[in-house]
């Protein structure tokens, strides 16, 4: 049986109802050639079937069936009982709200002082549950919801595929990409939208989704600044600021165009939120136009140059951190790995030799 993303009240409830179907599905896939006691494994199973009271409920009957020679359990749930702990600590509404950099800040904060075959444990059982999440969830439309979660480039592992830097653009590219976002052509009523859109995303660091969900109310003038007032991961608010003269043409221009009706900053033509795969396709255009190609042409690739344009100027990872409202320091130090300055200090160790 399929249950709704969001079947429980409340986003806790929800995570523990899906972190009890996921071990129970362990439970009887795992190899049970070593259990001493069917009846005591029987009797879990039927208690996850009922659902637990608590995480540490669950915790406990996982360690109940380890005791009783199912081997193999632990490996899960002692990350996503790590999981559970970290998450419930942000302000989240919905499971829906949870995403790869939410997962990659989680295992970066917690995982920092483990064995590379530990992590490696941890996110193979985040990717296990997000992966059960996708096939047995589905809504009364019969709809699905996908978190698609392969944390493939997760910089904490010495991987071939973990150790990759964040896409993101050179000042040349950058030159070129600035000036394809005024020169690629959209329709008219979408046009001052489309740049305004990019280059607040690009001018402040945000993350797609939090400038998709601004409202117009969020966004004051002042001291030649636009002061924008953000809700980002986990409800967690921050404030975001652009010089007026960067934003300023294409804003007044698209206030003459959108539906006042709508609270939102950037909507459709008749009013809706944008979504993700709309700002994906301006992205491709102005790529196109401004000929730059990387591994990763989403828009998050301009939240990574930020970071890392603001790093390397100012050389702060806590204003990193606070910029681009990482709950970890640590998931904010890959942008370190840019800093040419520190490694021509360390090319000239031997020059006094």
């Amino acid at each position: 049986m399929r249950y709704s993303i969001n079947h429980k009240k409340t986003f806790n409830d929800n995570l523990l109802f899906w972190l009890d179907r996921f071990v129970k599905s362990k439970l009887t896939s795992l190899s049970n050639r070593y259990v001493n006691n069917n009846e005591k494994l029987s009797i879990i199973i039927g208690r996850l079937n009922q659902g637990t009271s608590s995480i540490d409920e669950l915790k406990q009957l996982c360690k109940d069936a380890r005791n009783i020679g199912l081997i193999g359990i632990n490996t899960y749930i002692n990350p996503l009982y790590k999981f559970y702990m970290y998450i419930i600590n942000f302000s989240f509404d919905s499971l829906k709200e949870l995403d790869e950099e939410v997962l990659s800040e989680f295992l970066a904060s917690q995982t920092g002082s483990l064995s590379d075959a530990t992590k490696k444990n941890y996110r193979m059982a985040v990717v296990a549950f997000f992966g059960f999440i996708d096939k047995q969830n589905e809504d009364n439309t019969g709809n699905a919801h996908q978190f698609r979660i392969e944390l493939k480039n997760w910089g904490g592992l010495k991987t071939t595929h973990a150790n990759k830097l964040p896409s993101h653009m050179q000042d040349k590219e950058l030159k070129r990409f600035l000036k394809a976002i005024d020169t690629t052509e959209f329709k008219e009523y979408a046009q001052a939208k489309n740049r305004l859109l990019i280059k607040t995303i690009l001018y402040s660091g945000m993350r797609v989704s939090e400038a998709l969900g601004l409202h117009v109310k969020d966004m004051v003038a002042e001291d030649g600044f636009y002061i924008f007032q953000i809700r980002g991961k986990g409800n967690k608010p921050r404030v975001a600021m652009i010089k007026q003269h960067y934003i300023k043409k294409d804003l007044h221009e698209w206030l003459e165009f959108r539906d006042i009706n709508s609270p939102l900053l950037f909507q459709s033509r008749t009013g809706k939120a944008l979504t993700q795969s709309y700002v994906s396709y301006i992205m491709d255009k102005i790529l196109l136009k401004a000929g730059v190609r990387k591994e990763k042409n989403g828009a998050h690739m301009l939240r990574h140059t930020f970071a890392t344009k603001l790093y390397q100027k100012n050389r702060d990872l806590v204003l990193v951190q606070e910029a681009l409202g990482h709950a970890d320091i640590n998931t904010s130090r890959i942008y370190t790995h840019f800093d040419k300055e520190r490694l021509k200090a360390a090319a000239s160790t031997l020059d006094d030799i």
